[in-house]
Formats: C-alpha cells, structure tokens, sequence
C-alpha cells in the first residue's frame, strides 16, 4: 500500500500523527472552572501527582462497588475464553475516575492501552493511524468520546463491529477499495455528555456504566490512601473533613489533600487532625459543603441584596462581572444539586437551605 490512501473520498498520509493530550486539546475550554481549587477538571498541577495516586488494579480501585464487581466479572470471563472483552463506555462528572478505570481494564487483561481523545481526532487519517497500529488484545481509550468528528465516528463503526478498516487506495478511475483486516481489540470510550453520543456509536459499546458520586466515607478512604503514598501523616477523622467539602469527587479530594499538606507543612503541624484540615481548607475559601467564595458570592447576591426574589442569569452575570456561560455552566450545577437555589420562570432563587448555610433567617415566603 502506498503513502497516501483514502477514506469515504478524503486522502490523508499514513504518517498522519494524532495529538495524544485531552488536556491540550481542551486548554481553552472551561477556563474559568479549572482555575478553581473546587473544579472537578483536570488543572496542570493535578498531572504528576494523579498519576502516581491512581490505582492500577481493582483490587486498589475505591467506591463504585456495584461496577467494580460487575466490571471484574466481565473481565474475567473475557481472560478465561482468551477473549477480548466488549468494548466499554463509563459515562458520569468529571473527576470521578473514568480514565483511571480505563487502564485499570487494561492492567487486568495484561494488555498495553493506546490514549487519545475525541477533539485531538481531527481527521479519518488521524483514526486510522492509531487503529492500524493497534496489536492483538490491546486497549484503545478515547477520553471525550461524545467530541468526535461525524466523519471519524463512521469510519469507527466497522472497526468496532468487525474489525476491519475499509479504505479507497489511489484517485479517481484507478481507485479501488480494499478492506483492512484489524486485531481485535477493546475501545473504552469516557464521556461527561452521554446525551450527545449518537445513538448508533452508543449502541456498539457491549457494556455501559454510570459512575456517581462518591460517599464521604469512600473519599476518607481515598485521602488516606493517597496520604499513605504521599508519606503524608493524617487521622481518619482529618481525612473525613476533606473527604466532606471534596462534592463527591476523587480528584477533588487528592487535591484538597495536598493543599492541606502544604499548609501543615508551613504551620509546623506533624499530622492532619479534623481541626487542621478544617483551618487549612477555610483558609483557602472553601467551607463545610465544599463551596467557594465565588459560590458564597451568588448565594449572597439572592438571599441578601435581593432579598430572595428570583433573579434573572443576566442580572446575576452583571452584578458579579462574570460571564452568563460561567454562571449556568461552572457555577449553578452544584449549587443547584445541592438544593441552595432553584431555576423559577422569573429567574434563580435562594432556597431555605441557602440561608441557613449563610446563618440569616429566611423569609416566610420560603
């Protein structure tokens, strides 16, 4: 086969490289929700130290129980016929361990896992680089999956159904069509939007899971792990106090925990206590629910200097100087989860629950 083939009528080389980050690819999305210390993305101090806390096997892998038992069942029965298993999609909130998941499946099937995303897979060529390059058994994870050009989720649904790579060799009456046959392989897919997956690339995924929030006693149990491999001394109580203003999140734990460790370290204080994990998190404007100053500023513009009446977004963006898409996107999802306000047709409202987190009565109409 020469240099140049072609897909669906576009030529490409197959030297076409593929930009391997999900990061880079997502450098100027979301700006504004990484640079928070409560932001469940990934942020650039988070790289070296996450992959050195995040678990290799299930055995390691803590919380979502119910997928953990089904996934090591599947995998399993997958490893004794010598099979590779269906491909699989984990789908949940950012941070709560979709790509540490995904190579966990591949250390337990003993196979090498290939990672890409969704964005930095421009073109059909770009697909096809990284599917011919594949090996017997391995793992192809594709960060972002919901991203991915139209035009490349096609040419992906032969190779997830059989295997095989269909491709136009040369130009106009010369051309011809031959189809490559690929090893079999496992694509595990992550998405934070499975509302915006095709239904057809949904449906080849053999196996779906959910992540959900974790528990702040399967966070403590987080803390304390990653305290242990960051030689970091801390009580199970002080790791229950991160664990509690985390949102549920892993990442956001991990996170916390070293910026407690950091202020321990500066404070002269040998282990994180509950008191000292306390202090430290207050000093960084985070509070009892997990909440930042920026939220506490919202909750106050409606409970205080409106009074509780419902607030339009644009009134709210301007009284903050922030923009509208970061108020509905960065900021209202956990303050609305957690029940502190509530969308009316007239606009965003404090809730009872809001008034009594900022210690002020609230009205009788609530």
């Amino acid at each position: 086969m020469g240099s140049d083939f072609e897909i669906e009528g576009m030529v490409f080389e197959a030297r076409d490289a593929v930009r391997p980050s999900a990061c880079a690819a997502d450098a100027s999305d979301g700006a504004e929700a990484r640079e928070r210390v409560v932001s469940a993305d990934l942020q650039q101090d988070d790289l070296a130290l996450d992959r050195s806390l995040r678990p290799k096997h299930l055995g390691d892998y803590l919380g979502q129980s119910k997928v953990k038992e089904s996934l090591a069942i599947l995998l399993e029965a997958a490893k004794a016929r010598g099979e590779s298993p269906d491909h699989i999609l984990f789908s949940g909130p950012p941070g709560l361990g979709k790509t540490t998941l995904a190579t966990v499946v591949a250390n337990e099937l003993g196979s090498n896992i290939k990672t890409t995303s969704g964005p930095a897979i421009e073109r059909t060529g770009d697909l096809a680089a990284i599917l011919t390059n594949l090996e017997e058994g391995d793992v192809l994870f594709i960060d972002e999956i919901h991203r991915l050009n139209r035009m490349v989720e096609e040419v992906l649904y032969p190779a997830l159904e059989d295997f095989a790579l269909d491709i136009v060799v040369g130009k106009g009456p010369a051309a011809r069509s031959i189809r490559l046959d690929l090893p079999r392989f496992t694509l595990v897919g992550a998405t934070t939007r499975t509302g915006l997956l095709t239904g057809p690339l949904r449906d080849r995924f053999g196996i779906a899971y959910r992540l959900q929030y974790y528990a702040p006693e399967e966070l403590a149990a987080i803390v304390m792990r990653s305290a242990s491999i960051l030689g970091t001394p801390v009580e199970e109580e002080g790791a229950l106090e991160i664990a509690r203003r985390s949102r549920g999140t892993p990442r956001l734990a991990n996170r916390m925990l070293r910026r407690v460790r950091d202020w321990a370290q500066v404070r002269g204080d040998a282990a994180i206590t509950e008191d000292v994990a306390a202090q430290a998190l207050s000093f960084f404007e985070i509070d009892s629910l997990g909440l930042d100053a920026m939220d506490n500023r919202i909750l106050e513009l409606l409970a205080v200097r409106f009074a509780g009446r419902p607030v339009g977004l644009t009134t709210i963006a301007s009284a903050l100087s922030e923009d509208i898409d970061s108020i509905e996107d960065v900021y209202e999802p956990y303050l609305m989860q957690q029940g502190l306000i509530v969308r009316t047709p007239k606009g965003r409202q404090a809730t009872a629950h809001a008034y009594r987190h900022l210690g002020i009565a609230p009205p009788q109409s609530l």
